[in-house]
C-alpha cells in the first residue's frame, strides 16, 4: 500500500465515524464491530502488527466500566461518543504522520517517541478526570490553570522519557528569548502546553500557536514540535479546524497540534 492510498483508507474510516455516532446500541452494534475490525486490518496493513499504532487504537474504550440497572442510557452514550472523539483524533494523527514521514519501517521506528507524546495528549483528560476520584475524598491535583496542566503532563512524560527538560530557553526571536515548556533532548522534540480559559477565544489560541511555532523553529534541538491545548470546558468550537490548519510542516519542522477533549 503506497502513501496516498494509506491516507485515503484512513480518511475513509474517519468519515465513517459520523455514521457510527447515530447507530442504535453504539459500541454493541454490528456496524461498529465491522468498522472496528476493518480499521484494525487497515492499521496493521500500513504500520505492521506489533506497533504502537495498533496498541493505541485497541486501547480506546467505548464502554462504561462500572454501572448498575439504574444507569441511564445517556451515560452509556456519553462514553461511546468520547471514545469516538478519541479514535478520530488518533486516526487523524496517523494520517498526518504518513503525510509528513511516509510509511517505511525505519520511519515507523523513529515515530515511536512522537507517538508516546501523542498518546499522553489523547489520554490527558481521562487521567485528569480520574485524579479527581480519590478514596475518602482525599486531596488531589485540580487542573485549574496552565501550570497545573504542565505539572501533570511532566509526570506523564516520565513514564517513557528519562531526559525531560522543562522551561528550556530558545535562541532570540524578534529581539527577545522565550522558554519552551518541555524539551525531550535525546528525541529532539519540543512540547508546548496551553489551557483554554475565559477570554481566550479560538482565534487567540490559533494566533498564539503560530507565534510559538515561529519561535521554536530557531531552537537547535527542535526536530519536531507538538502543541497540546487542554480544553476541558470545550471553549474552542471548531478544534478540528485549528488542528488541521496548523498540523503541517513549517520550514522543515513537522508540527502537530492536538486539542483535547473535543
Amino acid at each position: 500500500m503506497n502513501q496516498e492510498e494509506a491516507i485515503k483508507r484512513i480518511e475513509q474510516q474517519i468519515s465513517n465515524i459520523e455514521v457510527l455516532r447515530r447507530v442504535p446500541r453504539g459500541a454493541s452494534s454490528p456496524e461498529f464491530s465491522k468498522w472496528h475490525r476493518d480499521t484494525q486490518i487497515i492499521i496493521t496493513k500500513i504500520f505492521g502488527e506489533k506497533t504502537r499504532h495498533i496498541n493505541d487504537f485497541d486501547g480506546i474504550s467505548y464502554h462504561v466500566n462500572f454501572f448498575s440497572s439504574n444507569t441511564p442510557d445517556s451515560y452509556f452514550d456519553k462514553f461511546y461518543q468520547e471514545g469516538l472523539d478519541e479514535v478520530t483524533s488518533i486516526l487523524q494523527s496517523f494520517a498526518q504522520e504518513i503525510n509528513d514521514f511516509g510509511i517505511s519501517a525505519a520511519t515507523i521506528n523513529k515515530l515511536t517517541s512522537f507517538d508516546s507524546v501523542l498518546k499522553i495528549c489523547h489520554r490527558f483528560h481521562k487521567v485528569a478526570r480520574q485524579l479527581r476520584s480519590r478514596h475518602s475524598d482525599r486531596p488531589t491535583l485540580e487542573i485549574n490553570d496552565e501550570y497545573d496542566v504542565q505539572d501533570l503532563f511532566h509526570s506523564l512524560l516520565l513514564l517513557d522519557f528519562d531526559d525531560v527538560r522543562p522551561e528550556e530557553w530558545t535562541p532570540s526571536y524578534a529581539g527577545s528569548s522565550s522558554r519552551v515548556d518541555f524539551l525531550l533532548k535525546k528525541e529532539q522534540i519540543i512540547i508546548e502546553i496551553k489551557k483554554t480559559r475565559k477570554g481566550l477565544a479560538a482565534r487567540d489560541v490559533g494566533e498564539q500557536l503560530l507565534v510559538d511555532i515561529q519561535k521554536y523553529q530557531s531552537h537547535p534541538d527542535c526536530k519536531m514540535l507538538i502543541c497540546f491545548v487542554y480544553d476541558p470546558e470545550n471553549k474552542i468550537t471548531n478544534p478540528y479546524g485549528i488542528e488541521n490548519d496548523l498540523s503541517r510542516e513549517f520550514e522543515g519542522i513537522p508540527v502537530k497540534v492536538i486539542i483535547n477533549p473535543k
